[in-house]
């Protein structure tokens, strides 16, 4: 019998996380009568969505012509060729309508002359596959992920779904025959546990940014819905490609849009060469991301970085003027002032790549439904689990993400799991009977880690980690770096049996509840640094200078990578979906990407 008390809560669908894309599944799952709970460890408006600065991506042809095709070829080509196209289609059709949907619920979308949603171009996004410049960026000046979640959060509210937050979910509660039946989560503002059941969880938890030192990342961003699949003995997909933004202000890590590209901004080095001609001709400043943050890892190199280190870079929108400054880019100018103590009217802002995104995940297929490798199948559905967002991996972004893809992301597919769920579940059902040691696993660890008397703290072994991967995980990677970033990350690994939890409080910032964080992070960053030194290839945002060649003869798969408790790990493969869903849309074969 376990000591602690749990309280119990049935509902037909949990959702775990209320940033854009929890918030669109959990409106959407109540819209269609299934009686839906979520639950956030941060206030909904808080989540990390509240960040995203530049805009949301469709097709609408607000600015000029545009047809949804072509923003399907961006995102294949964007992705390197790793993007399953089965989804990336469904994800760009259904763009347009998704925005839309976005503004009648009330998004304040900025507006052009006419009164359109105004929409800016973007790294990556193309008219006429590759020939012209898109605007197909739809913005609320530099504020949309802001206006996103407000949004959405109303949306959730007006359709009576239930919200328990300030909530921590500390394992998925699958049954004997692998099938999710909800989740254990701890009430941070009391320290008591719920037991949450439900026909199906979807995790929307997020990324795992915080793995690494650097990142643009909030603190939040501990990758739980990932660390909680490791424990389920669920694989995570394609975790070596992580996105560097090129942006992130000098020595502070906060991100500065690439609308600021968009909308005329140009990097330069310290001979003031904008230099983003030599590495990419044609898009110059708006080639996709891992792009950009090579050609400025590059420049930094061979010395031609600026300050007194020649350690970054300036990105410059001084030309711009205060009004278009002030009109566009306002939340872009207060962040410059705050964390680098610029006026962008006068100065340029200094900028370093810093990592961003995880384009990998809980694999799932289009309609948010977890898949894992099982007897062979490749696209075996675990029953009862969903994920969406940066928890998931659909994989509509591949080896890299194109900018104002991530928003798309969460709307389209937080509603296409509401879809889903609302076509092949019962509003009402009853549960099927748990047995009586479903959360043995789950409070056998939380007790493990409240009586952890080792001697190194949390923050160290936190700090190892992130430096860890700051170092040997980077915009450049080698074998040498990597085999030797993988014996590290393993003994960092090991060395978390040895933690010291001093507070061990089950309330908000204790010594315990970062400890649990920390557990999350950690899975995710050995499959991130084993899932790299693995694949032999440059493709996206992992490059390689010992493999510098993309290889699509042996590598043109997905990586599926296993974690467990003790850190030891097991890779497979799953094909990359080279079919569309329409008879009409043709599959684009691999090429060189060029920009």
């Amino acid at each position: 019998m376990s000591a602690y008390k749990i309280h119990e809560h049935q509902y037909d669908m949990l959702v775990v996380g209320a940033g854009g894309a929890g918030l669109r599944a959990t409106f959407g799952l109540a819209q269609k009568g299934l009686a839906t709970a979520c639950i956030s460890k941060v206030f909904p408006t808080r989540s990390h969505t509240v960040a995203a600065q530049g805009g949301i991506s469709a097709a609408l042809g607000n600015m000029g012509e545009d047809d949804w095709r072509f923003h399907f070829y961006d995102t294949i080509k964007g992705s390197d060729w790793l993007g399953d196209q089965d989804a990336i289609e469904y994800m760009c059709k259904e763009a347009p309508a998704a925005v839309l949907e976005l503004e009648h619920y009330g998004l304040p979308f900025s507006r052009t002359e006419e009164g359109k949603i105004y929409q800016r171009p973007f790294g990556g996004m193309t008219t006429h596959y590759g020939k012209g410049t898109a605007q197909r960026t739809c913005a609320a000046a530099d504020r949309t992920g802001h206006a996103m979640l407000h949004t959405l959060y109303q949306q959730a509210l007006a359709h009576k779904a239930e919200f328990f937050i300030e909530y921590f979910a500390l394992d998925l509660i699958m049954d004997d025959e692998g099938t999710c039946r909800g989740v254990l989560a701890l009430d941070l503002s009391s320290g008591e546990l719920h037991l949450f059941r439900a026909q199906g969880v979807v995790l929307a938890t997020g990324g795992y940014g915080r793995a690494y030192f650097s990142c643009t990342s909030a603190h939040t961003c501990t990758g739980d819905g990932g660390g909680m699949a490791l424990r389920a003995g669920l694989p995570l997909q394609d975790m070596e490609f992580v996105q560097f933004h090129p942006t992130g202000v000098y020595g502070a890590g906060m991100l500065i849009t690439e609308g600021v590209r968009g909308e005329g901004g140009y990097l330069t080095n310290a001979k003031g060469e904008r230099f983003m001609e030599r590495y990419a001709p044609n898009a110059k400043d708006l080639a996709s991301r891992d792009v950009v943050s090579r050609a400025m890892t590059i420049e930094i190199r061979e010395g031609r970085g600026v300050g007194e280190h020649k350690d970054h870079i300036h990105l410059n929108l001084m030309h711009l003027g205060p009004e278009v400054i002030n009109e566009r880019l306002p939340g872009i100018a207060e962040t410059a002032k705050v964390f680098a103590d610029v006026d962008v009217a006068k100065a340029p802002i200094p900028v370093l790549p810093t990592v961003h995104y995880n384009m990998g995940g809980l694999q799932t297929n289009y309609h948010g439904e977890v898949v894992t490798l099982k007897d062979g199948n490749p696209d075996h559905v675990v029953p009862g689990l969903y994920a969406i967002g940066e928890a998931a991996c659909v994989s509509v972004h591949g080896a890299n993400r194109l900018g104002s893809n991530s928003l798309l992301d969460l709307v389209v597919f937080g509603r296409a799991v509401a879809n889903r769920c609302a076509a092949t579940l019962t509003p009402g059902a009853a549960h099927k009977r748990l047995a009586d040691d479903a959360c043995e696993r789950s409070l056998s660890n939380l007790d493990a880690l409240r009586n952890a008397k080792g001697s190194t703290s949390t923050a160290e072994l936190r700090l190892n980690m992130q430096r860890t991967m700051q170092n040997h995980a980077a915009v450049f990677r080698t074998g040498e770096t990597l085999s030797e970033g993988v014996k590290k990350i393993r003994e960092v690994h090991a060395a978390f049996a040895d933690v010291k939890v001093s507070d061990r409080s089950l309330v908000w910032n204790s010594d315990l509840v970062e400890t649990l964080e920390l557990q999350n992070l950690l899975g995710q960053a050995v499959a991130t640094m084993v899932s790299a030194e693995n694949r032999k290839e440059s493709r996206g945002a992992h490059a390689r200078e010992d493999f510098a060649e993309r290889d699509d003869v042996n590598w043109h798969k997905h990586s599926l990578c296993w974690v467990d408790g003790k850190g030891e790990t097991r890779i497979d493969y799953r094909p990359v979906h080279m079919v569309t869903l329409s008879d009409d849309v043709e599959v684009v074969p691999p090429k060189a990407r060029v920009y």
